[in-house]
């Protein structure tokens, strides 16, 4: 179930500066540092979310999200300092708060544009997703402790709908700090730790001690 448009746009714009902040507190070792992500440094991580939001705003929504949209976010931003990053970021994040300031319920409910698989809630809750985990990742790499909070709530009930899409379940998701989460209308309860959750749920992590009915995977 998609978060309601009064908790996504100001979780999503809230993300993003708090996304900023942590990009513009490294220095050149900490921006080439490889990630968990294959073959991406930190400063690639930085590029496909910055990218992906500059897209966004300018309308160039198709096939966001694929390996050729990203790798080519990634490309345009090669060999660009952080500061440069964060001054790019600050105005994508002032338009696509006027931007989403303008949906209605109406238009929140309505299929999203470029070929998202999902409504237009469901595409910003998205966006709100990718940059919480990507921040995750470069903490990750730089031995930083995890942020939790609204991001990684945000986080589980992304992936718990792309699971559904998948025919994933039926499974109740009940994780510490966030409430329960049906999928595929709701079943066996799996407990634990949300942020292990979603690290599993994206390949990110071994499936171990999840105690999942088989694989796990929202991109396998």
């Amino acid at each position: 179930m998609t978060l309601s448009r009064s908790e996504v746009i100001p979780g999503l714009v809230t993300e993003l500066e708090a996304f900023g902040a942590l990009i513009a507190s490294l220095d050149d070792e900490a921006w080439a540092t490889p990630t968990r992500c294959a073959g991406w440094a930190v400063c690639d991580v930085a590029g496909h979310v910055i990218g992906s939001m500059a897209d966004v705003v300018a309308g160039r929504l198709d096939g966001l999200g694929t390996p050729e949209v990203t790798a080519r976010e990634v490309a345009e931003r090669k060999g660009k300092s952080p500061a440069e990053l964060v001054r790019e970021l600050t105005e994508a994040t002032a338009l696509a708060a006027e931007i989403a300031g303008a949906f209605d319920e109406a238009a929140w409910e309505q299929p999203a544009p470029g070929g998202f698989d999902g409504t237009l809630g469901q595409g910003v809750e998205a966006l709100w997703y990718d940059t919480y985990l990507h921040a995750d990742d470069i903490r990750a790499a730089l031995g930083a402790p995890s942020v939790r909070g609204p991001g990684l709530r945000a986080s589980v009930h992304h992936v718990a709908a792309d699971l559904g899409k998948a025919g994933w379940g039926p499974a109740t998701l009940a994780f510490d700090g966030v409430e329960p989460v049906e999928v595929g209308g709701g079943g066996r309860r799996h407990t634990g730790d949300a942020l292990e959750f979603v690290l599993v749920a994206t390949g990110r992590a071994e499936a171990g001690t999840l105690g999942t009915d088989g694989p796990v995977n929202i991109y396998a």
